[in-house]
């Protein structure tokens, strides 16, 4: 988990550093968009928009799952703009998890006035 820790660490000064330039109030796609130029910028590699296929009774069926952003094979992110995070956000993250048997996940609520207040980790204890 260490790896993962580190690799969240600066995923998140990336996502601070996009909502220091922006600041609340644009629509989810902005966000990943610089996002994504940002963890470039930094060198940390990422799958935007990857597909998730959902194995159910040894088939695997594409069911139209997305994940926002999955960082180096490791961490799973999901971005919102949203006015406040709800149960089902992080419910949803930890499925996603699950599906991937990934250790974390970071939900990333950008529609905050300060964006730690935004950051909720996820951990799928496997």
């Amino acid at each position: 988990m260490i790896k993962e820790n580190e690799l969240s660490e600066k995923i998140i000064g990336a996502a601070i550093e996009v909502h220091r330039a922006l600041g609340p109030g644009l629509l989810e796609s902005a966000y990943e968009e610089c996002l994504c130029k940002e963890l470039g910028l930094k060198k940390i590699s990422f799958e935007r928009q990857k597909s998730l296929p959902i194995k159910y009774k040894g088939v695997d069926l594409d069911c139209g799952c997305r994940l926002d952003l999955g960082v180096e094979n490791l961490v799973i992110v999901e971005l919102k703009s949203i006015t406040n995070l709800l149960p089902i956000h992080r419910a949803q993250l930890l499925t996603y998890l699950k599906l991937t048997h990934l250790k974390l996940g970071l939900l990333i609520n950008f529609n905050v006035p300060v964006l730690t207040k935004g950051i909720k980790r996820v951990v799928n204890k496997l």
